[in-house]
């Protein structure tokens, strides 16, 4: 959807920043010392380029690494397609190296382009003309933005660099990774109060779409208090509660009561529980899960377009998919698997088969190898339907072969996840808080997000159930890595059959290493242990 394309096409006016690593290159941008921001576009413009860094990478490499490493998704290749140097298979092994390319990639992204812009973005506000209220706006959500890069970058790396100056004039050291924590907390505390919430009126809500807010804020240190025993040993189960509760009681969030609708291409503003989304049409590039996720001969019943030269990648583990189990659950709905029928317009399916070639379709959940090439199924007819593929973003209309994009824009936070975040720290030892007068068991809070979905009730939730009841929801969201971790089950191997490669299940693998690059070019960084 194009909800963001007022801050893209502005933002394509400045120019591509270097890395921070490279503390040579001048700094270009179109503003100079008689033409900085004044202007509410001008303000736009500047800062749209934090937005459009995030989508570049959020949708693909940095998504990729978070899922590809779990049992949640799965590249394998397809009698030697889509090996593509083994990148995918060395995440699914955990045998990812110092020069793999979404360890080099991320990196760069996260301090070169979003970090060390907003630092650019700080240094500019800082000597803009306009007004103190406003420049303390921008202020406000640009650190809001820098302190989720920080946040991507201490989930995924750990122990990172932390510098707040425009330019860098000496290379970044490595701090712990209890610090960037603490670093983070600071920032986002120090801005919440002057960032917008979520306002009831729907124009507003368009205009605010897609940029920091104080419950996207609230959500990054709900996340970080959850994680907290991982990220520097301490006991925050009780702050998670809280920063849950200051979103919950901010009653322009509800779930929405369709669960399709979160993820469909026309989604935007108009979703009632999303807390902070990654906007994407067909000029704003990133998303491309149609292309890597779905199954081509299904596409023209889904779309209407009638071509069937997309990929044939992207899957699920039968272990991951053995979840979607409960009876009456839409979630169940967001996969395919088995023989296939034509969909029926509204998330369900005809009693119509949907056929290639004049026989039906069927996909099989099994990921069977050849033992003839590194996690390789073959590439028959048969093989291509090996794995179960995922609809939860739903085909887009406007999918070309040659764009390769889709307009269903990525939740990053949602209420169904602060709901569930915050049944987890209850069940962990968090006092249980009530809201409006409702106490918010662990039951209770899990219960809501099941009965949208139309899935049976559970009394006495357990964690083991915790995390499965995340899997459900949250599939494909970029969250599986982290879960896993805080859970203890990332290193649980998921052998598939005829496999030749065994699982590194090294505790050291749940950090990625500093890449070899930036170690060369900044000898202040300290690599990871294990690496």
């Amino acid at each position: 959807m194009k909800k963001l394309s007022y801050i893209i096409v502005a933002a394509v006016m400045l120019l591509a920043i270097n890395s921070c690593r490279k503390l040579d290159v001048p700094v270009q941008s179109q503003y100079t010392t008689s033409n900085f921001p004044v202007t509410t576009a001008d303000f736009t413009a500047l800062l749209g380029t934090m937005y459009s860094n995030l989508s570049a990478n959020w949708g693909i490499t940095y998504w990729r690494m978070q899922e590809l490493s779990t049992d949640e998704a799965i590249l394998p290749a397809r009698d030697g397609n889509f090996d593509d140097g083994g990148q995918y298979r060395l995440m699914h092994y955990h045998t990812w190296t110092v020069d793999h390319p979404y360890v080099m990639s991320n990196w760069a992204w996260g301090f070169g382009t979003g970090i060390t812009n907003c630092n650019r973005i700080l240094n500019l506000i800082a000597q803009s003309p306009a007004s103190a209220s406003q420049k303390a706006a921008n202020v406000a959500e640009t650190r809001a933005m820098r302190a989720l890069y920080y946040f991507f970058m201490m989930d995924s790396y750990g122990n990172v660099p932390i510098y707040t100056t425009f330019p860098v004039t000496t290379p970044p050291a490595t701090q712990p990774r209890a610090a960037v924590f603490t670093f983070i907390e600071s920032e986002l505390k120090a801005v919440i109060p002057l960032l917008p919430s979520k306002p009831g009126d729907a124009a507003t809500q368009t205009l605010q779409y897609g940029r920091a807010n104080k419950e996207m804020a609230f959500a990054i240190l709900q996340k970080m208090y959850l994680n907290a025993q991982v990220y520097n040993n301490t006991n925050r189960l009780q702050d998670a509660v809280a920063m849950g509760d200051s979103i919950i009681r901010n009653t322009n969030y509800s779930l929405d009561a369709s669960y399709r609708t979160i993820f469909l291409p026309n989604n935007g503003p108009q979703i009632l529980e999303t807390i902070f989304a990654v906007p994407y049409d067909q000029q704003i590039p990133g998303n491309q899960f149609t292309r890597f996720g779905f199954f081509p001969p299904l596409l023209p019943y889904y779309t209407g377009l009638n071509f069937v030269s997309g990929s044939i990648a992207m899957s699920t583990t039968p272990e991951f998919y053995a979840r979607f189990n409960l009876p009456g659950d839409f979630r169940n709905n967001t996969w395919l698997n088995g023989p296939q029928y034509i969909p029926d317009g509204n998330g369900g399916f005809t009693n119509q088969p949907a056929t290639y070639l004049g026989q039906q379709i069927v996909i099989t959940a099994p990921l069977i190898l050849t033992g003839l090439k590194p996690m390789d199924v073959g590439n028959t007819a048969a093989d291509q339907a090996e794995g179960v593929r995922s609809i939860k973003f739903y085909p887009d209309p406007a999918f070309t072969q040659t764009a390769r994009l889709n307009g269903n824009d990525m939740p990053m936070f949602r209420l169904a996840d602060v709901y569930l975040m915050k049944a987890e720290a209850e069940l962990r030892g968090a006092t249980v808080t009530s809201v409006n007068g409702v106490a918010q068991t662990p039951d209770y809070l899990v219960n809501l997000v099941r009965k949208r979905s139309g899935a049976p009730a559970i009394a006495g939730v357990t964690l083991n159930q915790m995390l499965d009841e995340r899997a459900r929801e949250l599939s494909w969201e970029g969250w599986r890595r982290n879960d896993l971790i805080r859970f203890g089950a990332y290193e649980i191997s998921y052998p598939l059959p005829n496999d030749n490669l065994t699982m590194n299940t090294d505790p050291t693998r749940r950090l990625f290493p500093v890449p070899s690059n930036e170690l060369l070019l900044n000898p202040n960084l300290v690599q990871n242990p294990g690496y």
